[in-house]
Parts: C-alpha cells; structure tokens; sequence
C-alpha cells in the first residue's frame, strides 16, 4: 500500500433482534448508539475513515444500515425492533457475504464484524436468507466461510454462556474471537458494549500498525502477543542493561520486595506480572517478556498491542507459552503474588 492511500474499516454489528431480547431492546439501541459515537471520535482522532454496517436478525436476517459514513449514522432508535426466533448462522452467513461484496478499490479496506446473541441458533434452517435448510450442512458452511476470509476480515462474537461458546467453537469462530456476556441484565449488556469498544480499539491502533485483522480480539494470549504481531506493532527491544527480572519468592509488598532484591524503589520503576484479572490505568505501562530470550518490549505499542484504550480498562491473563505481559506499578504496597516475576526498571 502506498503511503498516501487511506486507512477504511468496515464495522458490522450483527444484532440479535429475537423475542428473548425484549427487555433489553431499549439498552440495545442505546449500547449500539454509543459504540457508533465512538467509533466516530477514534475515527477523527486516528484519521481513519470508517463505515458502518448494521444487521438484526430474529426468524429472518435484515440489514438496516449499509456501509454508512460513520460521522452521518442516524441512531438506531427507529431501526431495531424485536420479535421471533434466533437466526445465528444465517445472520452470520448473509452478513459476511454482503459485506464480501463492498468495493475494496483505492485504500487499505479492513473488515470488522460483532455478532451479539443472546441464544442458541433455532431459526436458521427456516430462514428465507438461509444457504441450506440442512443444520449440519449450515453449521459447515459457517465454518468454512470462516476458514476462507483473507486476513482483513475479523469476525467476534458475543454469546451468553459456555454452551454458547461451544456451538460457536463448532462452527469455527477463532476461540479468542468469543466472548462470554452476562444477557440477564442491562448490567450485563453494557459490559459487553465495553468488551466490543476495547476490541475495536485494539483493532484501530492495530490498523495504524499495520495489522489488518485479528483472530485473537478479546485475548492477551498467544493469538494476540508473538512475534508477528510484536513485529508488526514496531515494538523494539529495551537493552538488556535497562533492566532486572526478579523471582517474587513469596507474597510481599512490591517496595518491600524490591529493596530486598538489592533495588533502590522508585515510583513507577517496578512491574508486577499479570496473573489474575486487573484493572489498568490509562498511564500505566505495559511490558511484554519473550520467555525464551528474556527479551523486553515496552512503550506505548505495548499498551497498543493488548488494544487498550486511553482509559481505565479491566485485562486478564490468557494462556501465553512465550510471553509473559507486566504492568506497571505506580503503588508502593501492591501485593506481589509468590511465584510470579517482577520486573525492575533502572
């Protein structure tokens, strides 16, 4: 891509409109509303253009707004109405499929879509939109729809329990790719407009970076840390004399333990390793370790890298064979967890 083409990403929000998400419809729209809202602030702020897609589906699939200027997007007070069964797969098939078919002339064009469902698929076999009345045969081509996007497609979902979970797995989402939201709740389903937001952040700064797509928008795990996307987010390497990784032998304070490792302790200088569910400050930086070189990544791709925003956000630890992810203290009695590492800046 030369430098002067534009960045354009194609947002989708494929939305459950069944009978079931009835007591959350007014939330819906507004949780809708408010992700457009800022999608088109980070879209100024990064210089990227974006356009939106938005779909509903119940006992057939309908596309409400097509690849719209995201700064002209009306809200979708009028446009999201409920009623009838869960259409899951054909949603997801007539979503991808379309959205296939936009013009990808004159600029680096990247594809994200957010499937939001508060249920089992129970509908799609009857769908007008459906491919197939046959389930397996629909479950397949799910699946290989999947498989065969190039890699500026991106393609989440949000489903209400493990079970859900695993009926996505089977039709070959990317496991990093799902995400758990509580659908009993307004509660519930504003959490999941903030696990939507971060992902998408994670996937604006990752544009900048270069990275087209993502299988991995809802990890800190192996899909989203390695060495391709440490390379591609332009992170280098901190020189080794910069600083020490110290084994935590029990569960300390963090000054405590750093003055006892021989360190003088300075604010901000010590990092305690990720290893339980945390929130994380807008100011605190991130350090990923590669285990096998003790090498040190940090700096403002870092944060980039995990897809934080600049605010506070909660991140948890996902499985990484090799790499490890620190974050910064700022306090000076953090508890340090026994068998974990800290990390020491001079």
């Amino acid at each position: 891509m030369s430098g002067n083409q534009n960045y354009i990403n194609h947002v989708a929000l494929v939305l459950d409109a069944s009978s079931s998400m009835s007591h959350l419809s007014r939330k819906v729209v507004e949780v809708a509303d408010q992700q457009i809202e800022y999608l088109a602030r980070r879209s100024r702020e990064l210089d990227q253009e974006t356009r939106v897609t938005v779909y509903a589906f119940a006992d057939k699939v309908e596309c409400v707004i097509y690849d719209k200027d995201v700064l002209r997007m009306p809200s979708l007070k009028q446009l999201y109405r409920v009623g009838g069964m869960t259409a899951l797969l054909a949603a997801a098939l007539k979503s991808q499929s379309e959205l296939a078919q936009t013009a990808q002339l004159y600029g680096d064009h990247s594809f994200l879509t957010f499937i939001l469902t508060d249920g089992q698929e129970n509908a799609s076999h009857r769908c007008p939109d459906s491919p197939t009345k046959n389930a397996r045969e629909l479950v397949n081509s799910v699946s290989e729809m999947i498989s065969t996007q190039g890699d500026n497609w991106t393609l989440a979902v949000l489903v209400p329990d493990q079970m859900g979970k695993r009926e996505a797995m089977n039709c070959g989402f990317p496991k990093e790719n799902i995400a758990i939201w509580d659908a009993t709740s307004t509660q519930g389903l504003e959490e999941a407009g903030q696990v939507i937001q971060e992902a998408t952040e994670k996937f604006m700064i990752g544009r900048t970076k270069g990275i087209r797509g993502s299988r991995a928008v809802f990890s800190t795990g192996a899909d989203a840390v390695n060495k391709d996307t440490i390379k591609a987010a332009g992170l280098k390497p901190v020189d080794p004399s910069a600083y020490h990784l110290v084994p935590v032998g029990r569960d300390a304070a963090i000054r405590e333990w750093v003055t006892e490792s021989g360190h003088t302790y300075r604010t901000g200088c010590a990092f305690y390793q990720l290893s339980k569910s945390e929130k994380v400050q807008a100011r605190k930086q991130i350090a990923v370790l590669e285990k096998k070189t003790d090498r040190v990544y940090t700096g403002p791709e870092a944060r980039a890298l995990l897809g934080l925003p600049d605010v506070e956000v909660r991140i948890k630890p996902d499985h990484n064979d090799d790499f490890t992810i620190f974050v910064q203290s700022t306090s000076v009695n953090r508890k340090l967890v026994s068998q974990t590492q800290l990390l020491i800046m001079n």
